[in-house]
């Protein structure tokens, strides 16, 4: 059963992740900082259903200086790890004008920091074991622009721009590294939005409709199983179309 870290995996696209990984067999560790009814749930659904497994960190992947050790005690507890979905984020909207330095630091640090060091001590294993998954959360932001989100656009922008890069790295050892890109999607995200703001982005869609989180979640399964085996250095938007 191969292991597989997805960060804030207690809600939103993390909690569809792992949910759906879990129902696919796969040994599933999900870590967020708190454990909340829904995970809760999702744990419970793995254990009934018993063909994968469901497991949760407690974890804050903003003490980047942790990561270290936390990495190594994953290691120490449940072996190899095989898979790692680098989806902790936060979305803090603001003008660039009057946003905070401190929310403008928080979000550099968690969106691009973090996952930056967990990869590293993550891939070193995946290196000498000579295989592994890695798949970065980015958003059509990246490549779009919206009004308010400069900081978190430059975040998501940054998640391609690794991608593609550790993709060249790490690819003669048998690992893969791709980005996901949804659009808006029903999450909390995007809860700010006003229905009217949705049907907007809707309308504006190919479909006509918003994507889903479970949309997301099938995207990974197929990244970390055969079908992903020679998808590597790329981008994967799931908009429905908004950005066709």
């Amino acid at each position: 059963m191969h292991n597989v870290l997805v960060t804030g995996g207690s809600r939103g696209i993390g909690l569809a992740i792992a949910r759906r990984l879990a129902g696919a067999g796969y040994h599933v560790i999900a870590v967020a900082r708190h454990e909340n009814d829904e995970l809760n749930d999702a744990i419970q659904d793995a254990i009934r259903q018993g063909r994968g497994a469901l497991r949760f960190k407690p974890f804050d992947l903003s003490d980047v200086e942790a990561i270290p050790g936390f990495v190594k005690q994953l290691r120490d507890e449940f072996g190899a790890i095989h898979g790692l979905v680098n989806n902790a984020g936060i979305g803090t909207e603001g003008l660039l004008a009057t946003m905070h330095n401190s929310d403008i630091e928080a979000l550099l640090r968690l969106n691009i920091l973090s996952p930056v060091v967990l990869t590293k001590y993550v891939v070193r294993h995946m290196m000498a074991d000579g295989a592994g998954r890695i798949i970065n959360m980015s958003s059509i932001i990246a490549s779009t622009g919206y009004n308010g989100l400069s900081v978190y656009g430059a975040t998501k922008a940054a998640a391609t721009g690794f991608t593609r890069s550790l993709a060249r790295e790490v690819g003669k050892l048998g690992i893969t590294v791709n980005a996901i890109a949804p659009g808006f999607v029903d999450t909390e995200l995007t809860q700010s939005l006003s229905d009217d703001q949705r049907q907007r982005i809707a309308g504006r869609s190919a479909l006509r409709r918003l994507p889903e989180v479970e949309d997301v979640a099938r995207m990974v399964e197929f990244l970390l199983g055969d079908g992903g085996r020679n998808i590597t250095g790329s981008v994967l938007t799931i908009d429905a179309g908004n950005t066709a």
